[in-house]
């Protein structure tokens, strides 16, 4: 072990650990999730310290997490207490993971299970909780034994003296150790090479509930007196109600009200099948209002014309005008990306119920935090006032840190006066979904006289989903050594609503950048993994060693470099972010213009991996996400309204399409990266540099088109 201190960064010691009462005998220890994976000292008291996780060793030994994470199918509900496990040296079959109580204002940092951020940003905080009870319960052995503390270990779930061959269980110790871990407890972290449990595949705790149906997902919530709610909204963007006549509706069996709100208008009934026939059989006049001749067509032309206005810059070296004006051998893309919807398989959903004491939520939901403060501002309550429950989330990808259902089902339960479930339909989903932001790019690149690429500019005109930040990732900070450099962007106006899509600005800027650079492979002649060697051996950039990693481990587990029969072709992609690597080779076949994905070999460096079972999962789901985006899938606007409504035509890669995937790790003892997103940006780069390769034809639109 290390023997290292933990220490704090500018945090006082309250912050990090206390002996608190919970539920249960046994030791109980309070901690601290914070927002940055850094070591923090410790504490005993202070009346003011909240913590946001516990730690509870009972008396039969069983082992419980006490956190506020939201498991979104990322398996943190297994990565976790691995973690836990591991540090603690307990026995692994004992440790499980249970929610905080449902009141988010009681949690002393907001909840939004985004970007990758559940593992990476609690590795240091329960690693440092786990070894400090660790000592604890050394110590308390040791007393116990009246023996010296570097004559006990710890393992399994008992403090062992080996001298004596005496051995007591963690639960016999909690008395003494609660006693022991009030004070100034010095404690030590293992070396990777120590860890038995991190690393190791294990069974993900969430799938047994999910596979027999005992898994409550916000779909399955009853509640008492509950009426179910489908919602009419405006089919144009922006539009309002103009006229309806309830009398049809309610002419429907089940249905017991019909409402005009805030969102549009809402049939309730006493289950779900009489609300869609009561919303079927109602007619509802609407005011288009402005949006009725917003097109994508339209948004393109404007997009266009923006791309030659003023820019923000976002990231600029060198001077790559002057290498452009003046080089012989330049070139320049247009690249472009659609609205892309999220298609959660659980549509959106959530169950409220108003009293005059406060509101009850119940919620799939990827931020418990903001559906808190959501229901508080409508309703002009404390947060406290509102308990909200999270359910299992049926995917999330971005979608569900919205609260858009949150507040169809708290108006109406309030207009109502009883508890309201609302469902979204699919085709709700599809075209009232916060889309994936449609962007255009615009990449000029020079090579010199050996090849190597010397001036790059990219700009993008797109929406927000999150911040220009967000918009300009992977495009600003893009790894490789080209001495003249520039990234910049345009904001256009406010059209379609988006929202963060599963990777943010990456999802397009991984695609875009690594397409331009074979591109710019092709132009100086060079092969695309010599490109990458060359960029990456010259780059500034501290962590050019872990991009040129996964790029070298791809290469060494494809066949990159042996012919290919006619029609099929490989290519390769290289991508960062949330603090994982990722490279990956796509081998394609195309026949009669369409495009078949046979394989694709990913290699990744996510600093220390905790389950490798779920990060090949992760991996697999993000490249079969990125993949069905790439090859089948855009939203697009006719006279103001999404012309997507199912998955007819907004289709998903089906099972006879998906590519056998190969997921290789990088050996690394770095702290872990985030691994539900870097997945996606390379795999459309991947497929479009292998399409190129195979048919001379270079994509530079999503979906991939041939004709």
């Amino acid at each position: 072990m290390t023997g290292q201190r933990a220490t704090g960064n500018g945090e006082s010691r309250r912050e990090f650990l206390r002996t608190s009462a919970l539920a249960g005998a046994g030791l109980v220890v309070g901690f601290r999730f914070t927002s940055r994976a850094e070591a923090q000292e410790i504490s005993t008291a202070a009346a003011d310290f909240a913590p946001n996780a516990y730690i509870r060793i009972a008396a039969d030994g069983t082992i419980t997490l006490f956190a506020d994470h939201v498991e979104l199918g990322q398996g943190i509900t297994t990565a976790l207490p691995m973690i836990l496990a591991d540090e603690l040296d307990a026995d692994w079959d004992t440790v499980r993971l249970e929610r905080l109580q449902d009141d988010p204002s009681a949690w002393p940092r907001p909840i939004r299970t985004v970007g990758s951020q559940s593992v990476r940003g609690s590795w240091m905080s329960l690693r440092n909780a786990a070894a400090v009870v660790r000592e604890s319960l050394a110590l308390a052995a040791a007393k116990e034994w009246n023996v010296d503390r570097v004559s006990v270990r710890t393992e399994k779930g008992f403090a062992i003296h080996g001298a004596s061959n005496r051995r007591i269980g963690y639960g016999e110790l909690t008395g003494a150790a609660a006693e022991i871990v009030k004070g100034d407890v010095g404690f030590s972290l293992k070396e990777p090479a120590e860890f038995t449990i991190i690393g190791t595949k294990r069974a993900r705790a969430d799938i047994p509930a999910k596979v027999n149906g005992r898994a409550q997902f916000g779909l399955d919530v009853r509640v008492p007196g509950m009426l179910v709610a489908t919602v009419i909204r405006p089919p144009v963007i922006g539009g309002k109600v103009k006229s309806f006549d309830p009398a049809t509706a309610k002419a429907v069996d089940g249905v017991k009200e019909v409402v005009e709100f805030e969102n549009g208008v809402a049939v309730l009934a006493n289950d779900t099948w009489s609300a869609l026939k009561g919303r079927k059989a109602l007619v509802v006049e609407w005011d288009d209002g402005a949006n009725v001749a917003l097109s994508s067509a339209g948004l393109r032309q404007q997009y266009t014309t923006l791309m030659g206005s003023a820019a923000n810059v976002a990231a600029t070296r060198g001077d790559p005008e002057a290498l452009l004006r003046s080089s012989a051998a330049s070139i320049t893309a247009d690249y472009e990306l659609p609205f892309a919807a999220h298609a959660t398989m659980e549509p959106m959903n959530c169950t409220a119920h108003v009293r005059a004491d406060g509101c009850e939520v119940w919620a799939s939901t990827q931020g418990p935090t903001g559906v808190q403060q959501t229901v508080a501002q409508l309703l002009g309550i404390p947060q406290k006032s509102v308990t909200v429950h999270v359910m299992m989330v049926g995917g999330g990808f971005g979608r569900k840190s919205n609260n858009d259902p949150v507040i169809d089902a708290v108006r109406l339960s309030k207009i109502v006066n009883a508890p309201v479930k609302v469902m979204w339909t699919r085709e709700d989903d599809m075209q009232h979904d916060r889309y994936r932001p449609f962007g255009l790019h615009k990449l000029r690149g020079a090579v010199d006289a050996s090849g190597i690429p010397v001036a790059w500019t990219h700009r993008i005109v797109s929406l927000h989903a999150l911040s220009a930040g967000d918009t300009m990732g992977g495009a600003s900070d893009l790894p490789y050594g080209i001495p003249n450099f520039r990234a910049d962007y345009v904001t256009p106006p406010a059209s379609v609503p988006v929202q963060p899509w599963r990777s943010v600005g990456h999802s397009q800027n991984g695609f875009v950048t690594e397409s331009f650079l074979d591109e710019l492979a092709v132009a100086g002649k060079k092969d695309p993994v010599e490109l990458r060697r060359a960029l990456l051996a010259n780059a500034q950039a501290r962590d050019a060693a872990r991009y040129a990693g996964v790029l070298e481990l791809a290469v060494s587990k494809s066949s990159w470099g042996k012919p290919m029969p006619a029609g099929q072709g490989r290519g390769i992609a290289v991508h960062a972010m949330t603090g994982s690597y990722v490279a990956q080779i796509a081998e394609v076949s195309v026949v009669n213009n369409s495009i078949r994905v046979n394989k694709v070999v990913c290699a990744v460096d996510c600093g220390i991996v905790i389950n490798p079972d779920t990060l090949a999962s992760q991996v697999e789901g993000a490249i079969i996400y990125g993949l069905t985006c790439a090859l089948k899938n855009e939203i697009t606007v006719t006279g103001g309204r999404i012309d997507q409504d199912n998955f007819n035509t907004y289709p998903m890669l089906r099972i006879n399409e998906a590519p056998h995937v190969e997921v290789y790790t990088v050996a690394s003892t770095e702290s872990p990266g985030g691994m539900g997103e870097p997945g996606v940006p390379p795999i459309a780069a991947a497929v479009g540099n292998a399409v190129f390769a195979a048919t001379g034809k270079r994509l530079r639109k999503l979906p991939f088109r041939l004709v």
